[in-house]
């Protein structure tokens, strides 16, 4: 299993019995979805001490910043601090049974292929489909990529497809509007120029010595050597591919979290189907961690935005080639952490060894 990222925490430390209780509280808080109370807590944890007592503790607690006590109940539910000190100093390493690492491989078989972006797709919907939170990933970034090949595809008597294929499988298109029509031929003798000049380069580097690699790669060709032109003028944009990174997200059903008690009112459903459509805000939120091969968790208000204060985000990388991309859920702050990050753990890790074959 991957190593999980931990914060340090600050302020108060807690003793062994706010610990028992503060992680009954959540515990019972996960499981049923209702403000515990001190009488649930102490019957279901056996925690050796009287109701009183717990009760007691649990105002300690939210006296540190780790409970609330909703208005309308008796018992208390945890905070962002609370959730933190869980994941940082109570949840215990969990492993997937059997049955659900087979569902997982069974679900990512179902891609057909180890296409990065349809084996990804196909990631997310397993993750919400196992996990019951809403799955998430990131395409690998581009920027650094190196160029396997080119293939030029002519569309029209004015339009060349260019496709360009990036070490570790990912496709990306372009499409080139040509001043003069270029025979068939003459793109063929251009698919191998381009290939032998360009393939293996990183793609900052193709945009910074492009004029100098195409020089002369025409052989006297008019119709060539217009083409060559376009790459020439437009090479910075041609290889400059992160501007599709606005569409990189990937996302699994909402309907899964639409499910959940948190969203059951009007307001907090709609606030779920708006975050779906910003998809500004969960590539930011998605893509702005550097992992390091770790897990990592982003907790309600440690989110930079305000639309995200009400979830958590567990993401984890995978690998391909030498790419990385991000892959992981967001669902609410009540999240039954240990399952969930064994979930995204080892899904990470089969994308990266599909990927890898």
């Amino acid at each position: 299993m991957a190593g999980l990222e931990k914060r340090p925490l600050t302020g108060d430390e807690l003793s062994d019995r706010e610990r028992q209780v503060l992680e009954a509280v959540i515990r019972t808080y996960v499981d049923t979805a209702e403000p515990a109370g001190s009488r649930t807590v102490s019957r279901r944890f056996g925690l050796g001490v009287s109701p009183a007592t717990v009760r007691n503790t649990m105002s300690d607690l939210e006296e540190k910043g780790y409970l609330v006590h909703p208005h309308t109940s008796a018992g208390r539910v945890p905070t962002d601090r609370a959730y933190r000190f869980f994941v940082d100093r109570l949840m215990e390493p969990s492993r997937l049974s059997a049955a659900e690492q087979k569902q997982l491989v069974q679900e990512l078989d179902a891609a057909g292929s180890s296409a990065v972006e349809r084996l990804v797709r196909q990631a997310v919907r397993a993750l919400s489909l196992i996990s019951n939170e809403l799955g998430v990933a990131l395409a690998p970034r581009l920027e650094e990529a190196i160029l396997e090949r080119i293939e030029l595809i002519q569309v029209s008597s004015d339009k060349v497809l260019l496709v360009a294929t990036i070490r570790g499988g990912v496709v990306r298109t372009v499409y080139v509007d040509l001043p003069v029509e270029v025979p068939r031929n003459t793109l063929l003798t251009l698919t191998v120029a381009l290939n032998e000049r360009l393939s293996g380069l990183s793609l900052p580097d193709i945009r910074r010595t492009l004029p100098e690699r195409l020089r002369d790669a025409h052989a006297g060709d008019t119709g060539a050597s217009e083409f060559l032109n376009i790459f020439v003028q437009s090479g910075a944009e041609l290889f400059s591919l992160q501007d599709l990174d606005a569409s990189r997200i990937h996302l699994g059903s909402a309907s899964v979290l639409a499910a959940q008690p948190e969203f059951e009112s009007g307001p907090r459903l709609k606030g779920l189907i708006e975050l779906t459509e910003r998809q500004d805000i969960l590539v930011q939120a998605v893509g702005s961690h550097r992992h390091g091969g770790q897990l990592h968790i982003t907790i309600g208000g440690e989110n930079d935005d305000a639309a995200l204060a009400d979830f958590t985000l567990i993401t984890a990388e995978y690998r391909v080639g030498g790419l990385k991309g991000v892959i992981g859920v967001i669902g609410p702050t009540r999240m039954p952490y240990e399952k969930v990050v064994a979930i995204v753990d080892y899904t990470s890790s089969m994308v990266t060894r599909i990927l890898a074959t």
